[in-house]
């Protein structure tokens, strides 16, 4: 009885094992599926990751040979073409002007090659569409900058610092055509009011060098105007008196207030003077670098562009009438001054202290019209407003 008890245990036992091992066989078979189906997720996902890496680094720009970036060179070739040749550009799209070869006279004696930088300069500084618009902040104070280096260009082989009529009126004519044919606006001397006249030296008495040398302490003069600092210059001038202080010394007119002579209104000694001051930056400009030149006299052209206003204000009738006795903010009052400042706002594009000025002028001639309030907090006018800049505001 008790073996057979005994037999009976160890086959209880035997199955028990069996049934045990035979659990923990499905418990390893089914962690075995779920660890192939990870590892195969697992595989994809870094085969993915690596084509996706190979692939970025494959568009990536090589690195430099050497230690330094060189810069971008960007060919025309790679510019967009307009798909559609028969239609208008987009807003946005590149345009560049026309150039061509110019139509020159022949009678001016100027290699005008030596001088492509500073014309091309020119040429982008006036440029066809925008020479109206930017002409007083931009394009005139480099086209005068140019006629000033021309001049000393011209001079170089010679002992004279102006230029004949004749010839003045030769090259000032290639200057132009020269100019219009890299995409400058052909009408620059009309908008600067300049002509051949500013290269002859006009009703200067002196014009030659050796004259000139021995007139004007010229150690000075070109210490003073080599490096010119473009904050200091406008507000503490060095360079501008001392060519100030040349040309007057070359014109006579310093020897005569010197004597005590009255020269005050007598139109030819003022002629005199500005003529001479062209002299003097002929003189500065045979001197110095073409870029050295064109950088001083630029600075000395913003310094006196940033003095005036040179908006045109019509008689604000209208404003004045609508916003005379308001003291809150007035939908009337402030179309009819945004309507104005529209319409001035199309003259031309302005610096910011021009506009600072503009903004004093408009609100003086609004005083003496009677209007007290600040219109311009009122309706939220800016200095950009001003200018065209602006016009997008409205």
């Amino acid at each position: 009885m008790i073996q057979c008890y005994q037999r009976a245990r160890r086959a209880m036992d035997c199955f028990q094992t069996v049934s045990r091992l035979r659990g923990s066989l499905c418990q390893q078979l089914l962690l075995f599926i779920l660890w192939l189906s990870s590892f195969q997720d697992v595989a994809s996902l870094q085969t993915l990751i690596n084509s996706s890496h190979m692939s970025s680094t494959s568009e990536l720009a090589n690195p430099p040979s050497t230690g330094l970036f060189e810069p971008i060179e960007i060919s025309p070739a790679v510019l967009p073409h307009n798909p559609y040749p028969g239609e208008s550009l987009p807003p946005m799209y590149p345009t560049f002007p026309k150039t061509y070869e110019p139509n020159l006279t022949g009678r001016c004696p100027v290699n005008f090659s030596a001088m492509s930088n500073i014309m091309g300069k020119t040429a982008s500084d006036c440029s066809l569409p925008l020479a109206p618009l930017v002409g007083n902040v931009i394009c005139c104070p480099q086209l005068g900058s140019l006629l000033h280096i021309f001049q000393g260009y011209y001079s170089m082989n010679s002992d004279k610092l102006v230029l004949r009529n004749a010839v003045a009126n030769d090259c000032f004519s290639d200057i132009i055509s020269i100019l219009a044919s890299k995409g400058a606006n052909s009408t620059i001397p009309t908008l600067c009011s300049v002509k051949s006249a500013n290269l002859t030296g006009g009703s200067c008495p002196v014009n030659d060098v050796n004259t000139f040398e021995k007139t004007v302490n010229t150690s000075n003069l070109l210490e003073a105007c080599s490096t010119v600092d473009p904050l200091k210059e406008c507000c503490r001038k060095v360079c501008l008196p001392a060519i100030m202080e040349a040309a007057l010394q070359i014109s006579g007119t310093q020897m005569m207030l010197n004597e005590n002579k009255n020269v005050i209104g007598e139109t030819n000694h003022i002629d005199a003077i500005n003529d001479c001051k062209g002299v003097v930056y002929s003189y500065l400009s045979r001197k110095l670098s073409p870029d050295v030149a064109n950088t001083a006299f630029r600075i000395l052209s913003a310094c006196k562009v940033n003095k005036v206003c040179p908006l045109e204000f019509n008689q604000p009738s209208e404003v004045i009438k609508a916003c005379r006795n308001v003291a809150a903010p007035s939908p009337s009052c402030c179309s009819s001054l945004n309507t104005y400042i529209a319409g001035i706002q199309k003259q031309m594009l302005i610096t910011n202290k021009q506009a600072i000025i503009c903004a004093t002028m408009f609100g003086s001639i609004l005083r003496k019209g009677g209007v007290m309030t600040n219109v311009y907090e009122l309706c939220d006018v800016d200095l950009k407003d001003f200018s065209i800049q602006g016009r997008d505001a409205y």
